[in-house]
């Protein structure tokens, strides 16, 4: 019997291979939490299985309808919390982007949102989490990331429907949105930005780190320690709402 098999809670975490999803993991396995991984290639899932015995591999396509059999067919245990935290492509500015590449990323970030909570949702109890990893482009729109910024501001808006929509059933939702995180699809964006410009990526980066207060870009291991604080009884009184990672960036309020 695995470590995954002799848990009695889970957390299902959609992006697990990715550069957040693999400190996500790794906090909520040292939680005593099972952690059934969701994503779409085998390869990442079996990495991830070798390193830790309590993780057990789901291949979806989160942004496919198939994905809420597949997840529900492996999520049959109590789910103590979803994290839902994949990326989308790096499609461009505004003026650039094709218009089909904001739809996708947007049926990535909800629509991927909306099928894992479909998928587990009778396996949710009160004081489950449903967590959506969102972003600081969907908050500080910029010109240079069209489908971060449209996406992540609609799962916004999803968290809070889905707050208003389990909080009868004491299941809270909560969005965290980092600020820029110094991971390979940070340094994409960068690429990108640019190129657009006639500069360089590490002058770019360079920019992002000089708009934090404190000159920093934020970690995967910082978006792992906010997920792990939503486990806390206490969180409850913040669902709906949207924790901010920005590393001082923001200027507006809330």
């Amino acid at each position: 019997m695995s470590d995954f098999d002799r848990c009695d809670e889970i957390a299902v975490v959609v992006g697990a291979t990715g550069d957040f999803g693999g400190a996500i993991v790794s906090r909520l396995l040292d939680a005593g939490l099972g952690v059934l991984a969701v994503a779409r290639r085998a390869e990442g899932l079996r990495s991830l299985e070798d390193r830790h015995a309590g993780v057990r591999g789901c291949i979806a396509d989160i942004g496919d309808d198939g994905a809420v059999e597949a997840i529900a067919e492996h999520a049959r245990k109590t789910v103590r919390i979803v994290v839902h935290g994949p990326g989308v492509a790096v499609a461009g500015g505004i003026l650039n982007a094709p218009p089909a590449a904001l739809a996708d990323a947007v049926n990535i970030k909800v629509g991927g949102m909306l099928r894992v909570v479909r998928a587990v949702d009778r396996r949710l109890r009160a004081g489950s989490r449903l967590v959506g990893i969102a972003g600081h482009y969907g908050l500080e729109p910029t010109a240079y990331a069209a489908a971060a910024g449209v996406a992540n501001a609609a799962l916004i808006n999803a968290i809070r429907q889905l707050s208003l929509a389990y909080g009868e059933r004491g299941i809270t939702a909560h969005g965290i949105a980092p600020g820029p995180a110094d991971t390979a699809r940070l340094h994409r964006v960068a690429a990108d930005r640019a190129s657009m410009r006639g500069t360089t990526v590490d002058g770019v980066l360079g920019e992002m780190r000089a708009e934090s207060s404190i000159g920093a870009l934020v970690t995967p291991e910082q978006v792992a320690w906010a997920v792990g604080l939503l486990l806390a009884p206490e969180a409850d009184a913040m669902t709906g709402s949207t924790l901010m990672l920005d590393a001082g960036r923001r200027r507006g309020l809330p």
